[in-house]
């Protein structure tokens, strides 16, 4: 028997890019949404012709952009508040004010401060992320009991550190409290949530974990069917750090291997300074790479080689990185990703730049990929889940748009003004699974204040 549920219907222009380079869009669309996936999508007048005997719940605007939702797949929770926060390199910056804020990263500060935090990933239209937190059991539970209240995907892991750790737990004691608190958090929030929920095994990279740590978490991740992300080849000083503590490994990216911590499950945040032969064992591996270019020119850190990664075959995604990316701003990196390429063409004219097309591939279909969730959100093929961003177009116009002829823009141009002007003031809704994050967070406020 078919549901006599009301359908829930979009209309706007509608764009996705299913495949790398490949932009799809309907200038006057819509999308359809039943049971919280994606019944149809296409012109506006023959879907409303369609399905009129049907009931349908319209929301139109002509000033409406519908997009998947945004994927964010590498940032850091507790480091928010301390955006902008000094000038040094990655080593430097660590010690100055990061560990020091992660330190007081504890207890409830995990639930206020994560509310907030997926809060604000909504704003910015987003909804997917996955995310690192501190060091702590307490303060990461309760941000998975933030996250669970959000409505949104969250992939989430207690950062792993035995090796100059931040906490106070006496050395000899700090790799098994970190296995053991790990697992537990693993057991209780896998799959929560209906799903939406992962725990994600965290080391943080290798400077700050034994041999023993990484192949512990690696075991760990395979035997729960969970994701693996942690850091590889951010920065120069670092990468030479790794050469001389690892002397018997053939680079970076062989200590990692030889854990077995790459895999088809794993996220590798960065991967500016990869060899070829790097390269090719991510290729082989099926690790993924987070492509994090706010970050890195933040922190000096480099510039990825983006099109190498890809033409070796890597699955890419784009990361925010906060708090060495200034914001949760999807957009923002997006342009980024644009603009630090064409800064690697002026002195190598070989280097490829993506098109903004290819860039939000990168935060929707490529990045559920790395997810291992290709064919459940990406895009707006019938029958995947309906995660979806709209954007407001008056609010990306200068002077609002009452200096443009609007009908003349094409689907390219809406695309173009999004990637360059996109932000949470121009962000209308976001959806997961068809249900609106604003009514998610509207329900939860009242239900506090009851």
């Amino acid at each position: 028997m078919e549901s006599t549920t009301p359908l829930l219907g979009l209309r706007g222009c509608v764009i996705d890019a299913p495949e790398y380079g490949k932009l799809r869009a309907w200038r006057d669309g819509a999308v359809i949404i039943g049971d919280g996936r994606i019944v149809e999508v296409g012109s506006f007048q023959f879907l409303g012709r369609k399905h009129r005997p049907q009931p349908i719940h319209w929301q139109q605007s002509d000033r409406a952009i519908i997009f998947p939702g945004l994927i964010d797949i590498h940032t850091h929770l507790p480091q928010y508040p301390v955006v902008a926060r000094g000038r040094g390199q990655l080593l430097e910056w660590l010690h100055q004010h990061i560990f020091p804020r992660e330190r007081n990263f504890t207890g409830k500060i995990g639930a206020r401060e994560g509310a907030a935090f997926f809060s604000e990933l909504t704003r910015n239209g987003t909804t997917t992320a996955a995310i690192y937190t501190a060091i702590y059991e307490d303060s990461c539970d309760l941000a998975f009991e933030a996250a669970a209240q959000s409505g949104m995907r969250i992939i989430m892991g207690q950062t792993m550190m035995d090796v100059g750790t931040y906490g106070t737990l006496q050395p000899r004691k700090v790799l098994s409290v970190a296995l053991l608190e790990s697992e537990r958090l693993c057991r209780k929030w896998h799959g929560e949530a209906d799903g939406l929920l992962e725990y994600a095994f965290s080391p943080r990279f290798a400077l700050a974990c034994s041999e023993r740590l990484m192949r512990s978490a690696a075991e760990m991740a395979l035997e729960f069917g969970c994701h693996i992300q942690t850091h590889l080849s951010e920065n120069r000083e670092e990468v030479e750090r790794v050469r001389h503590l690892f002397s018997k490994s053939l680079d970076y990216t062989d200590v990692y291997e030889k854990a077995g911590l790459l895999g088809p499950q794993t996220i590798l945040g960065h991967c500016i300074h990869l060899s070829q032969r790097e390269r090719c064992v991510l290729a082989e591996t099926g690790a993924s790479v987070a492509h994090c270019p706010t970050a890195n020119l933040y922190l000096s850190s480099g510039i990825m080689p983006l099109g190498e990664h890809l033409a070796a075959g890597i699955k890419v995604g784009l990361g925010t990185d906060v708090a060495a990316g200034p914001e949760l701003n999807l957009w923002q990196v997006m342009r980024s990703a644009i603009e630090s390429q064409k800064a690697r063409s002026f002195s190598d004219p070989n280097v490829i730049v993506p098109s903004p097309a290819e860039v939000l591939h990168l935060a929707t279909q490529g990045a559920a990929a790395v997810l291992g969730k290709g064919d459940i959100i990406g895009s707006f093929d019938p029958g995947k889940e309906a995660d979806i961003t709209v954007m407001d177009l008056a609010a990306l116009l200068p002077y609002g748009g009452t200096e443009t002829k609007i009908e003349d823009l094409t689907p390219d141009d809406l695309l173009a003004l999004c990637v360059y002007r996109g932000g949470p003031h121009a962000v209308l809704e976001t959806f997961v699974r068809g249900v609106s994050l604003a009514h998610v967070h509207r329900d939860a406020a009242h239900a506090a204040h009851e």
